[in-house]
């Protein structure tokens, strides 16, 4: 562990230096910034240190790239088509570069972990003038130090020591209800499909002591839905001098006083505990609801995947969450059109969705990651083909997700009342079990739990109306 410090070993503040060159090079009155986010949620959570630090360096933020005095992506490399998305982007930046000369554009995240991308850009793109990856977050006011005083270009995308965690990184959040907290970084599950381990690197936790500090000034803060997030969090611990389970930690966070929800995501089936399903039933603030992303539902695939658990072990896993909280709301990731997949063993699959009854999944078509051990397996099943598999999933799923909201229509709800859909007019927030709900309301209501009641469901989303004595006392 080591603590963030801007000062550079010869005690040149970098945020100091950063603030005072860009407070002259800005086209304002001060530097403006525009931060992109792709992926999942810890690239937001990566992304809101950035904003932190950039903050203290004296920059505003906006969503127009026109009016950016620096424009940075944070990549995602989960996906063939999240990457392009970026490649498509960037070059779309060469013309507002021409516009404004003294524009910086920076990339960072998992993408630039990876040495083939990072030459791409610098031999594709000259415009960009900073590149760095996960690892050098912490580093971000030197890295522009360099990239100003300098005028060159600056690749700074391999890790220096990977296993190090740098506490007390200044964190500008993007809102005043949700909250996300890093408990571990990296992965060594190496599941044949993915490049995770290669671009976040191995396993390493934060210690108990500095996620509860963390924590306990969010909800002080009033935060009422706080996320923990990780790789694999159900591996939280065994980093540590003295390790500590995810189940130990998720009870202490729970001791902590206030009106709030904890989440987690994502975990990981071979390491899911029956110690941690009984710590969520007996939780006070603790969500009744579980990521778990199971990719498949045929065990020949799973070996293949290299994710060390078969359909069985996946069953029998939420057999037991479901009968430590009846009411407990599942979601999961799943993979379509994996390398060697016959469509009688997709099928398994199907049957697996029915079987376990999901809210909504996250689902994929196959993508694959140069690197990874799926890239080089032989994969005879044609996109077309696999095109329809997914939609006959997505047909699936959807008529289960209606079925389980249906049964919901009648039910009173505690909701946390996120904010005000623009298009409809209504309220929008989401149950414990994460299922969004819809109900017309006060604004007063934003920001606090509500008790509502389901009356109409559409599919994955609800409809409702307050519970009469909230109303009347938001009036």
């Amino acid at each position: 562990m080591a603590d963030y410090s801007p000062v550079s070993e010869s005690g040149v503040n970098y945020i100091e230096e950063v603030a005072q060159i860009m407070s002259v090079r800005a086209r304002g009155a001060s530097p403006v910034a525009m931060i992109h986010t792709y992926g999942c949620q810890q690239n937001v959570a990566d992304s809101e240190k950035i904003k932190g630090q950039l903050e203290q360096m004296g920059f505003s933020f906006t969503d127009a790239a026109e009016e950016a005095d620096l424009i940075l992506f944070n990549t995602c490399a989960i996906r063939e088509h999240a990457e392009d998305r970026v490649f498509g982007n960037i070059g779309a930046l060469k013309n507002i570069k021409r516009r404004h000369p003294s524009l910086l554009v920076a990339l960072c995240g998992c993408m630039m972990e990876q040495p083939h991308v990072a030459e791409r850009i610098q031999k594709s793109f000259p415009f960009v003038n900073l590149v760095f990856g996960t690892h050098a977050i912490h580093r971000l006011p030197g890295l522009l130090y360099d990239t100003l005083v300098n005028g060159k270009r600056v690749f700074d995308h391999q890790p220096e020591d990977e296993s190090k965690i740098v506490e007390g990184v200044p964190v500008r959040r993007d809102g005043t209800v949700k909250a996300w907290v890093t408990i571990m970084y990296g992965c060594n599950n190496f599941c044949s499909y993915c490049v995770v381990p290669y671009v976040r690197g191995r396993e390493r936790s934060r210690e108990p002591e500095a996620i509860l500090k963390e924590f306990e000034g969010l909800v002080r803060a009033g935060y009422k839905d706080i996320t923990l997030l990780g790789q694999n969090v159900n591996s939280y611990g065994k980093s540590l001098a003295n390790p500590v389970s995810f189940a130990e930690l998720l009870h202490r966070l729970d001791q902590v006083p206030g009106d709030y929800r904890i989440r987690f995501m994502t975990s990981h089936p071979k390491d899911a505990t029956k110690e941690l399903f009984d710590v969520m039933a007996q939780g006070k603030h603790i969500s009744h609801h579980l990521h778990l992303p199971c990719q498949s539902g045929n065990d020949r695939v799973l070996k293949e995947m290299n994710r060390h658990y078969d359909r069985e072990r996946y069953l029998s896993l939420i057999r037991y969450a479901k009968k430590q909280m009846p009411d407990l709301s599942i979601t999961s990731d799943i993979i379509v059109g994996f390398p060697g997949e016959t469509y009688e063993e997709f099928q398994d699959t199907i049957s697996l969705i029915r079987e376990v009854g999901f809210t909504s999944l996250f689902t994929f078509i196959f993508s694959p990651r140069k690197g990874t051990r799926a890239e080089k397996m032989e994969d005879p099943v044609p996109a077309q083909e696999k095109s329809q598999w997914f939609q006959e999933l997505c047909a699936a799923q959807e008529q289960v997700a209606a079925e389980r909201c249906a049964s919901m229509v009648g039910r009173t709800e505690r909701v946390l009342v996120e904010e005000r859909n623009a298009k409809t007019g209504l309220l929008s927030g989401r149950t414990g079990g994460n299922i969004i709900v819809d109900f017309p309301g006060p604004d007063s209501a934003v920001g606090t739990f509500a008790q509502v009641k389901i009356t109409q469901a559409r599919n994955w989303i609800l409809k409702g109306e307050l519970a009469q004595q909230f109303a009347e006392a938001s009036v």
